[in-house]
């Protein structure tokens, strides 16, 4: 349904550094997901059988989590069993974000977490709207 380690916090509430350095806590975001992902289910598998784990993560965003740590030159690399940890789950979706997601876009977020990086908001936006549903 949609689309760290050394460089990255394990501790979802960490976050990610924005704009000033400050810790972004993305924890409200990431059980949002999860609720409409999974219901909190780890060991979720879509209909296709293509998204995985807590997070419903493809074998496109692992390699693409893959390809972010090459070029931060860590040595840490993702597998599709990884996508079935919870903790790894979320490691994911810290690297996608501190990658993609800079600024700390809770929209950014949730949109590219289901839509990719060229979603549409037309295409995203029943998933924007359970997503923020579920973080009030």
């Amino acid at each position: 349904m949609c689309m760290l380690m050394m460089l990255v916090p394990m501790n979802a509430s960490a976050g990610t550094k924005g704009k000033q350095g400050s810790r972004f806590d993305w924890s409200p975001v990431i059980d949002a997901i999860i609720e409409v992902e999974s219901e909190g289910k780890a060991n979720a598998v879509d209909k296709s059988g293509k998204s995985c784990g807590i997070m419903q993560i493809t074998p496109i965003l692992v390699k693409e989590c893959n390809r972010i740590l090459e070029l931060k030159k860590s040595k840490k690399r993702y597998t599709l069993k990884d996508r079935f940890s919870v903790s790894k789950s979320k490691e994911m979706f810290l690297l996608f974000q501190s990658f993609y997601n800079p600024k700390n876009s809770v929209e950014l977020a949730i949109r590219s977490w289901n839509g990719g990086m060229h979603y549409t908001k037309r295409g995203t936006q029943r998933y924007f709207e359970k997503v923020m549903s579920k973080m009030k």
